[in-house]
């Protein structure tokens, strides 16, 4: 009797737990298979609303200063500064950068001796003397097997910041309105260069157009006010476009 009477609570108390047990069952597994769904389909649509992921999240911090161990040598080697070797400042700011990529020293006489290989190729495929980053980055390709890019309007931290991911880069300027000492007269009407590094306050340059050109530092305003690509003209150099070369192995 007593067995009887507790057999419908006993039953009771089966159901109850029955129910209060699967469906918490169901529902967490629902549950994690709802947010998965969730987060994969979040994820298909985040990145279809998104052309391309964002080019640079959170740069990491820019080093108080650096430099590059680029190899130096002036535009004339043997300190020849005839009419050919005063327009080849273009041409050794690419053999310097060449020699980076490879890791090679530079001799004085090797690099003449590149210097007329260069030029004389130059004549040979109906380069001008003067030449803009575009045709130098064209002439890294062919010469060299290069690739090249050229960024425009570069800022102060644009140019920190292709140096400290170990960039030299190829600087075309208003060589009047870098004020060179070391610059016969007024200095060049067109001129270029390459950026080695950068401290609290100056750009760290390798400055072809003097012997003295070695580690030669620019204010950053300075140098960035000069920055013009050559126009075809040397007296409207000021006009040139502002942009910059960068050479890649």
């Amino acid at each position: 009797m007593q067995v009887m009477k507790r057999l419908p609570v006993l039953l009771a108390l089966c159901l109850l737990t029955a129910c209060s047990t699967e469906p918490k069952e169901a529902s967490s597994t629902s549950s994690v298979s709802f947010i998965s769904s969730i987060s994969f389909h979040s994820s298909i649509s985040f990145s279809s609303s998104l052309s391309s992921p964002p080019s640079s999240p959170n740069p990491s911090p820019l080093p108080y200063a650096l430099r590059l161990s680029v190899p130096f040598s002036p535009q004339a080697p043997s300190a020849n500064w005839d009419a050919l070797h005063e327009e080849t400042c273009e041409e050794m700011s690419l053999i310097l950068v060449h020699h980076f990529l490879n890791k090679t020293d530079l001799t004085r006489d090797q690099a003449e001796s590149e210097l007329l290989a260069l030029t004389q190729w130059e004549e040979e495929h109906s380069y001008s003397q003067d030449v803009t980053v575009q045709e130098l980055g064209k002439i890294a390709g062919e010469y060299f097997g290069y690739r090249f890019r050229i960024m425009e309007d570069p800022t102060v931290d644009d140019l920190k910041r292709l140096l400290a991911d170990g960039h030299p880069v190829i600087v075309p300027s208003a060589g009047r309105d870098l004020g060179n000492p070391y610059f016969s007269g007024e200095g060049p009407w067109y001129h270029m260069l390459v950026l080695t590094g950068y401290n609290e306050f100056f750009f760290v340059t390798n400055d072809v157009g003097t012997k003295r050109g070695k580690d030669y530092v620019y204010r950053f305003d300075t140098l960035l006010n000069a920055i013009h690509d050559w126009t075809g003209v040397k007296e409207t150099i000021r006009d040139g476009a502002r942009r910059v070369l960068i050479v890649e192995s």
